[in-house]
């Protein structure tokens, strides 16, 4: 029978919450049966809630009271938790956080593959905070003419102003004061999104966990700053291990951060980590895992389930800067990795000749298009590696992929739902999911990565 919506806006209702939505909302439901969405609420919550949107089929909430906690609820640590888009889970505990995001996965693949696949526990972080060796701020002027810079919002472009971030190392919180102090005292202008005017775009800040380096990225919405060496002291003055402060420069009515040319105005316009035993560059524009010592979990699975003895040829697609497959090229006969993204590849290259790696080589192309060329070249990998974005691989990357016949594939993916999607069409083309691993390497954040073995049936 269908529920009839009684629910109207500004209501205040009670409600148990008995479930979690994919974005980190808890779920209850009103008398009738009306599904409604509440942030900052957890599992077990008895709680007052006041109706801020209704829809024709569920409402969003917001809690005005905590009645009867859940056992996994914690005390808040973040001052800016309800305001800023990043974390969803900072109320809950994070042993609650991980079984969560572990149902999460098990319940896409139930869902939406329909598939007997051995799932096994999660792997958390050791140290849910402090992982994250890359960050983003936008920046706005307020109305009294002070710079404010942060993170956005849930879901909306509104900068919440704030100087520290608990997911990121405190190196980054003194980057952000050095970096506000130089832009007041200069009186730089600020970029503003509507008129396109302004200059000051973004900072942008990169950190080697293993090596120490630290990367400061301004990108604007030109060439030069005013001052940059007094940019430059005040950063060498209060920032150890600065190796690289670079110009980023974006000119573009755009949301993509940043722009395609980099001038370093003080070291290189990189700088380097090590990740899994390999050296890898890293520049503003280069992909790098966010959470080091989780991403080194993640590869040492994907390499498990990769099986390699020396003897096979490994095809990487979605390969980025190299890292995936380069952290298993000492254990394949070659190499191939596939990226569209063409300064990605350029890094990749460096990256084998940085760890004198030769069996490898690197194409710049469609991962699609690319699949169905190296099929049609009589490539015959015994492996395929596959990291694609969120929206998952096409079907007809799928059927280049079962063309060319590998004994088993690996894919690495960042969204439950396009894997289990695509997990089922792999099933249906000779090719069985035997093993998935949920990787946890965004705490606090809503986001689970998944890496899963598939094999081809004879």
């Amino acid at each position: 029978m269908k529920k009839i919506m009684t629910i109207k806006k500004n209501d205040r209702l009670i409600i148990d919450i008995t479930g979690t939505t994919s974005e980190g909302y808890g779920v209850g439901k009103s008398d009738e049966g009306i599904a409604i969405f509440v942030p900052n609420s957890a599992v077990g919550d008895r709680v007052d809630v006041l109706i801020v949107k209704v829809l024709k089929r569920y409402c969003f909430g917001k809690v005005m009271e905590i009645i009867k906690p859940s056992e996994y609820r914690q005390e808040v640590d973040c001052k800016v938790f309800l305001k800023c888009g990043g974390c969803c889970y900072r109320h809950t505990t994070y042993d609650a956080e991980l079984k969560i995001k572990e149902q999460k996965v098990k319940d896409a693949i139930a869902r939406i593959a329909g598939l007997n696949v051995k799932i096994n526990p999660i792997v958390g972080a050791d140290v849910p905070d402090n992982y994250r060796n890359k960050a983003q701020f936008p920046l706005v002027k307020n109305k009294d003419g002070n710079v404010e810079m942060g993170f956005y919002g849930f879901h909306s472009h509104r900068v919440v102003d704030t100087d520290t971030c608990l997911l990121q190392p405190k190196i980054f919180d003194k980057v952000m004061a050095v970096v506000k102090d130089y832009l007041q005292t200069t009186n730089e202008t600020i970029y503003d999104e509507t008129t396109h005017k302004g200059l000051v775009r973004h900072l942008y800040v990169r950190y080697g966990e293993k090596t120490g380096e630290v990367m400061v990225c301004l990108v604007i919405n030109g060439d030069k700053l005013k001052n940059e060496t007094l940019l430059v002291n005040s950063l060498k003055e209060n920032i150890p291990n600065l190796k690289s402060v670079v110009i980023n420069s974006n000119k573009e009515k755009t949301n993509v951060i940043t722009g395609t040319k980099n001038r370093a105005i003080y070291g290189d316009t990189y700088i380097i980590d090590n990740l899994c035993g390999l050296n890898f560059r890293i520049s503003p524009n280069s992909f790098y895992q966010v959470n080091h010592s989780q991403a080194e979990k993640l590869y040492n699975k994907a390499k498990e389930y990769a099986n390699l003895t020396g003897k096979e040829n490994l095809i990487d697609l979605y390969c980025g800067t190299g890292t995936i497959g380069l952290t298993m090229a000492n254990e394949c006969k070659s190499l191939i990795g596939v990226e569209i993204v063409p300064q990605a590849i350029k890094d990749a290259k460096l990256n084998a000749k940085l760890n004198n790696i030769n069996n490898a080589q690197f194409i710049c192309g469609d991962a699609t298009k690319c699949g169905e060329k190296l099929k049609n070249d009589n490539i015959s990998p015994d492996v395929v590696v596959v990291d694609p974005p969120r929206k998952g691989l096409t079907e007809d990357l799928i059927l280049s992929i079962k063309a060319m016949s590998p004994k088993r594939v690996v894919y690495v993916s960042c969204d439950p739902g396009t894997l289990a999607r695509d997990l089922k069409f792999f099933a249906d083309n000779d090719y069985s999911p035997v093993e998935l691993t949920p990787f946890d390497l965004f705490p606090r954040t809503s986001h689970v990565e998944n890496v899963c073995l598939l094999v081809r049936n004879n």
